[in-house]
């Protein structure tokens, strides 16, 4: 983040002022051996890894790096049985060249999406923090088989996977590492203003990744609802140009009537607040209204419906605040990029799911802001509460299209994973629409069945509707539940990703989800 998370008082902890170097992004074309830098990776498919009846290499790139290195890299791949699979990388530290180091890092089978190229990136990090280097060029073995428009785009998923790789969030460690990566060169896919605008681009949306992963990795003592409410506040004023904050506390919450998200907040002796960001361009006319909205649960006890258990996972729940995260990661990027005629609301819901005597109980009825009632059969099933009334909010405001993205049920983890997020919606356009988006992104998405049968287990003997039925179908259920919030004339499409917003085995961030709703939104502009 370019400014620092607000202090709240609990525990005392500050984050440390961390003044992260820039890197610098460019393209340029140089011989390989020429160029002059700590790492140089050359990205291989296992294509590439082919070799002849001799052993040797058969790709024209390996061949001359193989010959100059006296065999070194034939030999070490055999070695490291590296095969070109993704992930898979193979680094030879070399005394007397230009570089002091070679590595060879996998792009799989095709290696032509971005996801491969993004993860490509991600590889090359990983050896970037090893060797403290601070400085990295990166080459294609096989880059004269790609079109000038796949290059533009591996040129950018590649810096975006670096940059994002080698970012690390040491704002509460007493003695945090500088970061030592300055600068970051792609070779042989082109030179000139486009090549040069894709890097920029992909510069501007790894910031807004950045500023998402270190608000999911903040902890609740720190970043509570009203310090959400702050951070957006500065975004808002750091791009005054196109983007207004317009902050909603519990009594102007009254007035429109939000039950739900009232219920949920009504807990915690953190205030909540209502959060609406608004992005309008500068000139010309809007021909398109959208909405992001994101679940803004800053902590999750799960209410009386408490998390317990070994396998509660309550010590993450700091991330149930990812959707929010993605909303307004992706809002500093927008403000950067500045597109045109299109108007975008970014809407979150911001509070804490506590226990207290004045809070939700099971068997509860909330009322919500369009006059729905819903019985609260489970406290831990708030994500849905909070996102109702935004949604109601949200289509008052006239958008033809809302997006919302939530940490919202442990049934898509398990249907999906951790690296896939479930996409529910009714509109089979709008499913296109973001589908591409993140094929661009280099970011995973699978469409999940919005199976309307299964509404009538949702509907209560006392009220119009529960928040929580079966287990059995949870996520789609409880999308179901946001349906009946978003006026018929709306398109909406619901983004279930707990799974891919938090990496398990590093106990971290990922960042997901904001370059696809970039892109989504830049698919609107004019």
């Amino acid at each position: 983040m370019a400014h620092s998370v607000a202090l709240a008082t609990l525990g005392l902890t500050k984050p440390n002022q961390i003044q992260r170097p820039k890197i610098s992004i460019a393209a340029r074309e140089v011989d390989l051996l020429e160029w002059k830098g700590d790492i140089l990776a050359v990205g291989v498919t296992e294509k590439d890894m082919v070799r002849d009846k001799n052993s040797m290499f058969q790709n024209f790139i390996l061949q001359k790096l193989d010959s100059k290195l006296g065999g070194l890299l034939s030999e070490a791949s055999s070695e490291e049985d590296f095969s070109g699979k993704s992930g898979q990388s193979v680094v030879l530290r070399l005394p007397g060249l230009g570089f002091k180091r070679i590595g060879l890092v996998g792009l799989g089978s095709a290696g032509s999406s971005t996801v491969a190229y993004r993860t490509l990136g991600e590889t090359i990090a990983a050896s970037v923090k090893s060797a403290q280097a601070s400085s990295v060029a990166v080459a294609l073995a096989s880059a004269e088989g790609l079109s000038v428009e796949s290059k533009l785009s591996a040129a950018s998923a590649m810096a975006t996977g670096i940059v994002l790789g080698t970012f690390e969030d040491n704002r509460f460690k007493l003695e945090p590492k500088t970061p030592t990566l300055k600068s970051v060169e792609i070779l042989g896919l082109g030179t000139g203003p486009e090549i040069e605008k894709k890097l920029k681009y992909a510069e501007v949306v790894s910031s807004g990744a950045i500023f998402g992963k270190e608000l999911v990795n903040a902890p609740a003592n720190v970043l509570t609802p009203g310090v959400l409410a702050e951070e957006v506040k500065k975004i808002a004023s750091l791009y005054s140009d196109v983007l207004t904050a317009t902050i909603l506390d519990v009594e102007q919450c009254k007035e429109l009537k939000m039950g739900c998200f009232l219920g949920v907040a009504a807990a915690s002796e953190n205030p909540s607040y209502f959060i609406h960001l608004c992005y309008k361009p500068t000139s010309g006319s809007v021909k398109t209204k959208l909405a992001l909205l994101g679940k803004g649960i800053t902590f999750d006890s799960g209410g009386y419906n408490l998390k317990v258990g070994a396998n509660s996972s309550i010590e993450l729940m700091k991330k149930d605040m990812a959707g929010a995260a993605v909303v307004f990661g992706a809002a500093k990027a927008l403000g950067q990029i500045k597109p045109a005629g299109v108007e975008v609301h970014f809407i979150v819901p911001a509070c804490e799911n506590m226990i207290s005597g004045t809070g939700m109980r099971p068997g509860d009825i909330l009322t919500a802001s369009n006059g729905k009632r819903v019985e609260v059969t489970d406290t831990d099933a708030e994500g849905r509460l909070v996102l109702a009334d935004a949604l109601v909010y949200a289509c008052k405001l006239g958008v033809e299209k809302i997006v919302d993205l939530a940490t919202l049920t442990g049934a898509c983890i398990t249907a999906l994973g951790q690296s896939v997020a479930g996409v529910f919606t009714p509109s089979e356009d709008l499913a296109k629409e973001v589908f591409e988006a993140a094929d661009v992104g280099g970011e995973k998405f699978w469409r999940m069945p919005l199976e309307e049968s299964y509404w009538e287990t949702m509907k209560s003997s006392v009220a119009d509707m529960i928040n929580a039925g079966s287990l059995d179908g949870d996520a789609i259920t409880a999308s179901l539940f946001m349906k009946q919030f978003v006026d018929e004339e709306v398109e909406w499409l619901h983004i279930d990703m707990g799974g891919p917003v938090w990496d398990y085995k590093k106990n971290i961030a990922t960042g997901f989800g904001i370059t696809t709703m970039v892109e989504w939104v830049l698919k609107h502009s004019s």
